[in-house]
């Protein structure tokens, strides 16, 4: 017998996106919220190929598309020199290549087109100020008082439904910070270009830069190692906090260093991540987005991931002949799937990171790597098709 009615636990960016997912099969959703209105924290997001082909299928991509920045390249630059080591076309060479567009944009905008997409929907309804209570059931699928074929838990790396699938993965502090902020478009650097996302590369930190069009501001995110604040997503910075970011970044070029002293009300947000472990119980209750693999943002695809697993959870659920089945070979596709993603991400933090010889190599070996062959090391990432 066909599902016609699901419950997904968290509105954030997979919860909505698995709703939106669902209802293009003729499937309704209830999504229930813990918040009483969503308010998605942070700042700028990146957006790319792989995600962005699953959102045109979602009818969002040109609600996106009218307020987002389309750079020209993903660029690899020095932060100790400022110098350019190598770059990575997007633009219209994404769409090419890849067929769909990277983007990026403010985290607050792609949550205002999902929740709009969601209420225009007949078969989404979202419950704000709803925690879920699973009444003692053994069962996940009885969700506050009323049962559904399937529980799908989206809520985050501090996921609570996490205890319904028995050896689901656990979360941890990463010992790493993501410091944010802002800065207006007028009042950028002329060394933060405004039509790339630059990666600047230092000793044990990084910082990535980007223009938020939908914001008249350019994005800034700066890694460290770091304290965790506690289950939270974003703590506004002390001044004890502010000296030891500047000490971080003191061995980088002046400008990026005088930029981080003079940010106003930085926040900091820990990294956590979480253990490999079951996403599903073999029958009613699956993970996805954060709750099933958070992971460092060193591949910056956190958000692309949390889209690729609610759009093919639905199809699995529609397209396999029983729930265990779609669960089985969703958690098996998708497990493989972020395993190498974070995998990338890993070699990335040590690529970024490097120190003393390694770091002379990484910048002989980037200058000499054509921008096309960096792009076609993406081919598996940007060019992925759910079902192929």
């Amino acid at each position: 017998m066909p599902i016609e009615h699901v419950a997904i636990i968290g509105g954030g960016v997979a919860g909505l996106t698995a709703a939106l997912s669902f209802a293009r099969h003729g499937i309704a959703s209830d999504i229930f919220e813990e918040a009483t209105e969503l308010r998605e924290v942070g700042a700028g997001l990146q957006i790319s190929p792989n995600a962005s082909r699953i959102l045109a299928e979602l009818d969002v991509l040109p609600a996106l598309e009218a307020v987002w920045t389309e750079p020209e390249r993903i660029a690899l630059v020095s932060g100790t020199s400022l110098k350019q080591l190598a770059y990575v076309p997007v633009g219209r060479f994404a769409r090419e290549r890849w067929g769909a567009p990277y983007g990026v944009l403010h985290r607050a905008t792609l949550q205002k087109v999902l929740l709009a997409a969601v209420e225009a929907n007949a078969l989404c309804t979202l419950h704000l100020g709803s925690p879920v209570r699973l009444d003692g059931s053994p069962s996940p699928r009885i969700v506050n008082g009323k049962t559904y074929p399937l529980a799908v838990g989206a809520d985050g790396v501090w996921s609570n439904f996490r205890s319904q699938v028995q050896g689901s993965p656990t979360a941890d502090f990463s010992g790493n910070v993501a410091w944010r902020f802002t800065v207006p478009k007028d009042r950028a650097p002329a060394w933060l270009p405004l039509d790339q996302v630059t990666a600047f590369l230092g000793p044990s930190t990084h910082l990535v830069a980007y223009p938020l069009n939908d914001m008249e501001s350019v994005n800034i995110v700066a890694i460290s190692s770091g304290i965790s604040a506690g289950q939270i997503w974003d703590a506004e910075a002390s001044e004890a906090q502010r000296r030891m970011l500047a000490t971080q970044f003191r061995r980088w070029d002046r400008r990026v260093s005088e930029l981080l002293q003079n940010t106003e009300r930085p926040t900091f947000w820990p990294l956590c991540q979480v253990s490999n472990g079951r996403w599903q119980n073999g029958k009613d209750a699956v993970l996805i987005g954060d709750a099933a693999h958070a992971m460092m943002p060193f591949a910056a695809q956190g958000a692309a991931m949390a889209i690729e697993d609610a759009f093919l959870l639905a199809e699995k659920v529609v397209r396999r002949p029983s729930l265990p089945t779609a669960l089985a070979e969703f958690e098996s596709e998708r497990t493989a799937r972020a395993a190498r993603v974070r995998a990338r991400g890993k070699f990335n933090r040590f690529a970024y990171h490097a120190r003393g010889p390694i770091r002379i190599g990484r910048d002989i070996v980037l200058s000499l790597k054509p921008p096309q062959s960096l792009a076609a090391d993406l081919d598996w990432l940007y060019g992925y098709r759910i079902g192929e």
